[in-house]
C-alpha cells in the first residue's frame, strides 16, 4: 500500500492523522479512504467539485500529481504520497 505522509498544520484539525499505510491504486481512492479513516479530511484536500484545491499539493515521490481535477493518477503500493496544504494569507 502506498504510505502517505502529511503537512503538520493539518493536526490542529486531526488529532489523530498519522502518517501510515492507505490503500488505493489512484489519488482519488486513496483520498476517499483517507476521508473514511478521518472524516471530513476530504473537504481540507478537494473542493466540493472533488478537484485538489487551489492551495493543495499532492506529491508521489517527488513529482506533483499531474491531475489536479479527477485526481485520476495511478498509485503503485511502493508509492510514497505527501499531502501539502500551502498556508495562504496576508
Amino acid at each position: 500500500m502506498p504510505q502517505v505522509s502529511f503537512t503538520r498544520h493539518l493536526l490542529r484539525f486531526f488529532p489523530t492523522l498519522a502518517q501510515g499505510e492507505i490503500p488505493g491504486a489512484t489519488v482519488r481512492e486513496l483520498i476517499d479512504q483517507l476521508d473514511r479513516r478521518y472524516p471530513g479530511l476530504a473537504a481540507f484536500i478537494v473542493d466540493e467539485t472533488g478537484r485538489l484545491r487551489r492551495h493543495v499539493n499532492i506529491f508521489i515521490g517527488d513529482e506533483p500529481i499531474v491531475d489536479r481535477d479527477r485526481l485520476a493518477d495511478k498509485l503503485s503500493p511502493s508509492d510514497c504520497v505527501f499531502v501539502l496544504q500551502a498556508l495562504s494569507g496576508g
